[in-house]
């Protein structure tokens, strides 16, 4: 896949890359923030690293899309019928040949329901019985996750919505899928940041609202949420995880949704992006990209390329502080 490499290219050692506000922090301090835990978790592991400035090299913001866009199924084929010379059959022998043959039906019927829900949410529910346990991507506006059906082949979301007139793609391996589409009319009533990535890439948004440190009321993460119901009644923002952990090499994305009309809040929100150093990415590179609804309506891309450091640094965090643009909230 071709990329481009045109917004911003940063080389050299960690002083560099902290031109887009990327630091490494070791154990020491990522136990602090974090809680010290096991890597089953997810989180922080108590090896020890050198205070020492890391050599990280190569650090890449691109422009371009994650993955292709997927391949709608086609209709079906139209059925046509031939017929020997009548020459030919009147010298045969053989019964006649059926004059009309019924038309194919499909191998599976596949069918999703897009209802538009609180705070610019989407509930999804994709049905295809011959699919049990089956891996399916989802794609809507330049968002992209991997699910996995059920034992009846049903998967049921929700899913914040990138734009007003919200599309869904629910597509297999194979070719087949379906599309379902609704209005989401609240959509102008939320900021919306997405980040996403594929596999074991280890990547998190994390939001502070109106100045909270790490572990406070405030902060945001995947292991402290927050609730859909606060940002319904405009008291705070939410983060939602989509994607299936446990598929093979899976899509995975984070979502951060913040009301507009906040009830008498006002200030910054903190976003940045963080990825452990696990084994599991240790001394190769990762990568993600980042959507941002606008204003206007237009997403905002950044494609990520992160070299991860060697895996004596196990258990240090990753931190670019510019690649999500925080958010300023102004009391009404």
């Amino acid at each position: 896949m071709a990329r481009t490499r045109e917004i911003l290219t940063v080389a050299g050692t960690l002083a560099c890359a902290a031109g887009i506000g990327f630091v490494m922090q070791n154990s020491d301090v990522a136990e602090k923030r974090y809680g010290k835990t096991t890597e089953e978790t997810g989180a922080v592991i108590g090896a020890s690293v050198s205070d020492a400035i890391l050599d990280v090299q190569e650090i890449k913001l691109t422009s371009a899309e994650i993955a292709a866009a997927p391949k709608l199924p086609e209709p079906d084929a139209e059925v046509t019928t031939a017929s020997a010379p009548q020459s030919q059959l009147s010298e045969l022998d053989v019964p006649a040949l059926a004059q009309t043959v019924d038309p194919v039906k499909p191998a599976c019927e596949i069918t999703v329901n897009a209802r538009p829900v609180a705070a610019a949410m989407v509930d999804l529910q994709m049905t295809a019985a011959c699919f049990p346990n089956e891996r399916v991507t989802v794609h809507h506006n330049g968002m992209i996750f991997t699910e996995t059906t059920s034992d009846a082949g049903v998967v049921s979301l929700t899913v914040p919505a990138l734009s007003e007139d919200a599309v869904f793609i629910f597509a297999f391996s194979n070719g087949d899928g379906a599309v379902a589409q609704t209005t989401v009319e609240e959509l102008n009533g939320y900021d919306r940041a997405v980040l996403q990535w594929k596999g074991n890439a280890g990547f998190e948004i994390h939001a502070r609202e109106f100045g909270a440190d790490y572990g406070e009321p405030g902060h945001l993460w995947h292991g402290a949420p927050g609730d859909i119901s606060t940002a319904v009644s405009g008291k705070g923002g939410v983060l939602t995880q989509h994607g299936d952990q446990e598929a093979a090499d899976p899509f995975l994305a984070e979502v951060y949704t913040f009301p507009r009309d906040a009830e008498g809040l006002s200030g910054d929100i903190a976003l940045s992006v963080e990825t452990e150093v696990t084994q599991a990415n240790c001394g190769v590179e990762i990568e993600a990209q980042s959507l941002e609804v606008q204003q206007d309506g237009q997403i905002k891309t950044q494609n990520l390329t992160l070299p991860v450091p060697a895996c004596d640094a196990v258990g240090s965090f990753l931190v670019l502080n510019n690649l999500l643009q925080d958010l300023k909230v102004a009391s009404r």
